[in-house]
């Protein structure tokens, strides 16, 4: 795409999505949520083909600046800052549909979240818009950040969440959300993180297979946080407005991701760490009380529920 027809239609895509984002609340009946809206206005204006990942050297050339309004934010829910990373913490980054429903889910993780975060995460863009990241020109996933305490709530639990919390098998999108910007992804830090995706991964598509009685090859994307240093980092933050938004007056309460209703297999049988202190170390410390009454449902419900953490003594 010529340099001055992607300017032309971000700029009306600019224009549309902030159009939709303030009208009144009227626009909730409409047949078309604001992301299918937008989703519209690319296909109208001939944008690039979503369902296949951007070439890096095709990408829009992106900026310097950092988006604005996130120094010194606090999580609206949780109300910590969202870019610190306190002593002993540790970083988690996916991606499993629209981030709006996939960051609620992991904020109310009744114990260990420190903050949560959208944003755009595993492109070759720096510093992207959501306008940008929509039109499929970044190479952007929509995606969660997460600071937890490693000592209070597990890796695991997280990675289970991000599981049973969308369908991994529906290749470039999530419901009616369609393209490269909605894929799912997890991203690890270090090499325990990679063994626990993989491994994970594979069982669920096991327990995909045998629920379902069909064949269900999950196409998240893998990949190394540091295979995007070379693209100015895996993580940009989302704008101020993104961030838990489901949490705030007015807001929409849409949801793209695709819960399938089956559960990950548990831990032991698929863990992928011989030494004991390994398998220790990453033991669950959300028991089967916790999932039975929280786990996702099939549908998206977490729109639904209270914006609060789960209570532990509520199951």
């Amino acid at each position: 795409m010529k340099a001055g027809v992607a300017t032309s239609f971000l700029f009306m895509l600019s224009v549309a999505s902030h159009v939709i984002a303030f009208a009144p609340s009227a626009v909730k009946a409409a047949p078309k949520t604001p992301r299918r809206m937008i989703s519209s206005i690319l296909d109208l204006l001939g944008g690039p083909d979503k369902s296949q990942l951007i070439d890096p050297e095709k990408a829009l050339p992106g900026r310097s600046n950092k988006m604005p309004n996130i120094d010194g934010l606090r999580h609206y829910v949780l109300g910590n800052k969202l870019e610190e990373v306190p002593k002993g913490y540790k970083e988690a980054i996916f991606a499993n549909g629209c981030f709006w429903g996939s960051e609620k889910g992991i904020w109310r993780l009744p114990k260990g979240i420190h903050s949560t975060a959208v944003g755009y995460c595993a492109g070759f863009t720096p510093n992207p818009t959501y306008e940008e990241a929509c039109s499929g020109l970044t190479g952007h996933t929509e995606g969660v950040r997460v600071v937890y305490n490693p000592e209070e709530v597990s890796f695991v639990d997280i990675l289970r969440w991000f599981w049973e919390a969308h369908d991994p098998a529906s290749g470039m999108g999530q419901g009616n959300d369609r393209g490269t910007q909605y894929r799912s992804g997890f991203y690890y830090f270090d090499d325990e993180q990679k063994q626990l995706i993989e491994a994970s991964k594979d069982a669920y598509e096991k327990a995909l297979e045998e629920k379902t009685g069909n064949k269900r090859e999950i196409t998240t994307e893998v990949a190394s946080v540091s295979d995007y240093d070379k693209y100015g980092g895996i993580w940009y933050f989302g704008e101020a407005y993104h961030q838990q938004y489901l949490a705030k007056p007015g807001a929409r309460p849409y949801c793209s991701a695709q819960p399938q209703g089956v559960s990950v297999p548990d831990y032991e049988d698929w863990c992928p760490f011989e030494d004991k202190e390994l398998r220790e170390k990453h033991k669950p410390t959300l028991g089967k009380s916790f999932w039975d009454k929280y786990a996702p449902r099939r549908g998206c419900s977490v729109v639904s529920e209270s914006n609060e953490p789960i209570s532990e003594s509520s199951f």
